[in-house]
């Protein structure tokens, strides 16, 4: 079945496209692209790219709370999770309080700007 369109890019609005554009392109092993002082773009050279829009008036979800709800939120699959939430904390993330995967194999962080994303582990 073909849809209407094909993804092409995932945009997190932030204080500092540089600073976010750096830490996920370091979380997932991909390139600054393409950068200009409001917008940045990284991408391992495949269809969709993670782009980062300076907003400058930026407030941060506040997750779990329905009344500032998340919106939106990135996953990415790690091989150790021990390993890579420490390297993630290194890069200036935070790990969230509010922790639903314990059991299922996913931890919450905050990204440098407040997004929430996620490490998890294959089954």
């Amino acid at each position: 079945m073909s849809g209407i369109a094909r993804m092409r890019s995932i945009v997190l609005d932030c204080p500092d496209p540089k600073a976010l554009a750096d830490f996920y392109a370091a979380l997932v092993g991909w390139k600054v692209v393409w950068s200009d002082d409001d917008w940045i773009t990284v991408s391992d050279g495949g269809p969709i790219r993670l782009c980062f829009q300076r907003a400058p008036d930026h407030k941060p979800p506040v997750w779990p709370d329905p009344e500032h709800p998340q919106q939106f939120h990135i996953d990415v699959t790690v091989d150790d999770l021990a390993e890579a939430e420490a390297e993630v904390l290194a890069l200036g993330a935070v790990k969230h309080a509010h922790q639903p995967g314990a059991d299922d194999g996913f931890t919450v962080f905050l990204d440098p700007a407040g997004h929430p994303f996620c490490l998890c582990v294959d089954d």
